[in-house]
């Protein structure tokens, strides 16, 4: 077995049980850690797999910005608030379709590994076109939605405390 194999085995392990620990927290608090450290993972495995700028974007937006502003929007709104224990249709629901959704993710996964065909990184002049929208590969459109996701969530967190304050 490989390097590359251990760390995404690793990898793997690392961000499932994270992602297992956001609907098991008992706290809102404990929930976005487990959230925080699932999405660390992913950027790993983005650098792991030789997308540095992708695991870089990863990184900084979703953990530095979205992760920022659900904790501080959490403590802001919430004091020592506990979630409800699940009811057992809810949990037979949740796991059936996570287990799915796993399901079909293995099977696109081993569908698309016997097609792939490595492709040329593209020259840096390139990049900056494609990122003002020149060219064929555009990636100006998903750097928008990365902007409004962001705008999104901190209007979000703003309300949820401006709620709980006039409430208190």
């Amino acid at each position: 077995m490989t390097l590359d194999a251990v760390l995404f085995l690793v990898l793997a392990v690392w961000i499932g049980l994270s992602a297992m620990l956001v609907p098991a927290a008992k706290s809102l608090l404990h929930a976005a850690v487990g959230l925080l450290f699932a999405l660390i993972g992913v950027g790993f495995l983005h650098f792991l797999m030789g997308a540095e700028f992708l695991g870089a974007a990863q990184l900084m937006v979703y953990v530095g910005g979205t992760m920022v502003l659900v904790v501080f929007g959490g403590m802001m709104t919430t004091k020592g608030a506990t979630s409800e224990s699940l009811k057992p249709v809810g949990l037979v629901v949740g796991v059936s379709a996570a287990l799915t959704l796993f399901l079909v993710l293995v099977q696109m996964s081993l569908r698309s590994a016997e097609r792939t065909v490595p492709q040329p990184m593209p020259n840096t002049a390139d990049l900056g076109l494609a990122f003002l929208g020149v060219g064929s590969p555009s990636y100006l459109l998903p750097f928008e939605i990365v902007s409004v996701h962001l705008l999104v969530v901190l209007i979000g967190a703003a309300y949820l405390a401006r709620a709980k304050r006039r409430s208190a």
